[in-house]
């Protein structure tokens, strides 16, 4: 699933899913700078979702559900450079339709660099 993705192309790599939990580390680097040298908003914005989508995608019966993304807001703390940020995902709701997710980004030394709510939809698929 990762294989020709945003995933891949932003250097996201996941690291624990768990149903309490998912983590994921992302390279603030030039695939996630802005023009002014600091981590991308969007690209924080792409982890925090990810994280989100693949906690929902955990907890969903695969055979006949897929998720995708309904609502995400995020606000940025702090400034990052360069380096590796983290994100840690755990769900504040596990419903039918949608679960909600709160996604925390920190740096290295667990500064708080982004946080995010996070909606995911929870889809049948059809056969």
């Amino acid at each position: 699933m990762v294989e020709n993705s945003l995933i891949k192309a932003l250097g996201i790599t996941i690291d624990e899913v768990t149903p309490d939990r998912v983590t994921a580390t992302m390279p603030v680097d030039e695939r996630t700078r802005q023009p002014f040298g600091v981590l991308h908003g969007g690209a924080s914005v792409a982890l925090a979702e990810t994280v989100a989508s693949i906690g929902t995608y955990n907890l969903v019966d695969r055979d006949t559900q897929g998720c995708a993304g309904l609502e995400i807001n995020a606000n940025h703390i702090r400034a990052k450079r360069d380096g590796i940020v983290k994100a840690i995902g755990t769900p504040l709701h596990k419903g039918k339709t949608t679960m909600v997710w709160d996604v925390k980004i920190v740096d290295e030394e667990d500064n708080l660099i982004c946080v995010s709510r996070c909606t995911t939809a929870v889809i049948n698929l059809k056969k």
